[in-house]
């Protein structure tokens, strides 16, 4: 791990909140205790491998079809069934992975902290090619069928032909003097190339060139200090409808107009970790713990949860009427779309819950740091 990224792991637990008056760092808070409304019924659970590892990974399952893909920060990658936990394939790339899962258009796809991308053919796990890549690739790329979208931890943004993995073209970008250790995964279309930066901007390419389509800059580094200026977009992008949705660390919450990138609204937040979207609201985990509900006709907040203050939350998904998050314990929390009041809670792994849930119809999947995935349905 390179000096730069040692320094921002240290900052990456700083955006998950501390006391900002003492010099003690304050400790989580305690869980609430509440009226259960909801009750998560656990359908099956999986052991992948070493999970998450040390290194603030956010190693995020993917689903095509009736196939869930996994894969552990040591480089086993395996598929199972979605609905049994039926294990369908394993394979050992015996390489650190750090950025995972894509999948789609019969690939599953992985990049390492060796700047490698390798694609494996998603029904049988064989590997179908592999390409190097200027650095680190901390998030999961994504797929078109034409090429292959691979954002890197030096802000470059690389397009590989999604049959053979040759480079199509590259787009660089100067990174953040700091930032957080991470980036978020890149949206693709037909058309489009859409990734967050570092310097807090949100750029749109076209797919075919590499070409800028579109620049909006979400957040404005202020301060005296790099720590006070950092302003990364790690939580990843949103799209839903016509809309991108996007938060980053010490900046701003945002909707925007995805062929133009023309600014739809905004709202001050602070969150590394990204958006949900549903019933017209928006909700963010912020970096202090609180969950927020926002109005997207008018930006302002419906509800605002800070129960779970300092708990090193993930992001938040949307689930049936709930809201579902994640913390450092392990809890599963959901929180009602409507008012933000807890309605149901359960442990997925005593080793924490970083990675952001993900939701499928009528269930639940939860990737645990220790390496426990979980299917949970409503009860």
């Amino acid at each position: 791990m390179r000096w730069k990224n040692v320094a921002l792991l240290a900052l990456a637990v700083l955006a998950v909140g501390c006391s900002s008056n003492s010099k003690k760092e304050l400790p989580p808070a305690e869980l609430p205790d509440f009226e259960e409304e909801v009750v998560l019924q656990k359908e099956w659970s999986r052991s992948i491998g070493e999970g998450q590892g040390k290194t603030f990974n956010m190693l995020v399952p993917a689903v095509e079809g009736d196939s869930i893909y996994a894969a552990d920060v040591e480089g086993l990658v395996m598929a199972l069934d979605r609905t049994t936990g039926k294990v369908l394939w394993k394979e050992d790339l015996e390489l650190p992975v750090s950025g995972a899962v894509g999948a789609g258009y019969g690939l599953v796809l992985v990049g390492t902290l060796k700047g490698e991308i390798i694609a494996l053919d998603a029904s049988s796990g064989e590997e179908k090619w592999r390409a190097k890549v200027s650095s680190e690739v901390l998030a999961a790329p994504a797929i078109n069928g034409d090429i292959v979208l691979v954002q890197t931890q030096d802000d470059r943004l690389i397009a590989l032909d999604a049959d053979t993995g040759s480079q199509r073209w590259i787009f660089e970008n100067t990174p953040a003097v700091l930032t957080l250790r991470g980036t978020g995964s890149p949206v693709l279309t037909n058309s489009l190339a859409i990734a967050g930066l570092s310097s807090g901007k949100v750029i749109a390419l076209d797919t075919q060139r590499g070409i800028p389509v579109w620049e909006q800059r979400v957040a404005i580094p202020q301060g005296r200090s790099e720590l006070e200026r950092v302003v990364d977009i790690d939580g990843g992008l949103l799209l839903s409808g016509g809309n991108l949705y996007v938060v980053s660390y010490q900046g701003r919450v945002a909707a925007l107009d995805m062929e133009s990138g023309r600014v739809l609204w905004q709202r001050e937040a602070s969150s590394s970790v990204g958006v949900a979207q549903g019933f017209g609201n928006v909700y963010v985990s912020l970096a202090n713990g609180t969950v927020e509900g926002i109005d997207e006709r008018s930006s302002s907040a419906l509800w605002s949860n800070d129960a779970l203050a300092r708990r090193q939350l993930s992001a938040p998904e949307v689930f049936s009427s709930y809201i579902a998050v994640g913390d450092l314990e392990g809890y599963l929390h959901l929180i009602s779309q409507v008012d933000g009041r807890f309605v149901g809670r359960a442990r997925v792994d005593r080793d924490g819950l970083r990675a952001r849930p993900l939701v499928v119809g009528d269930w639940l999947y939860a990737f645990g740091n220790g390496g426990k995935l979980v299917a949970l349905t409503v009860k």
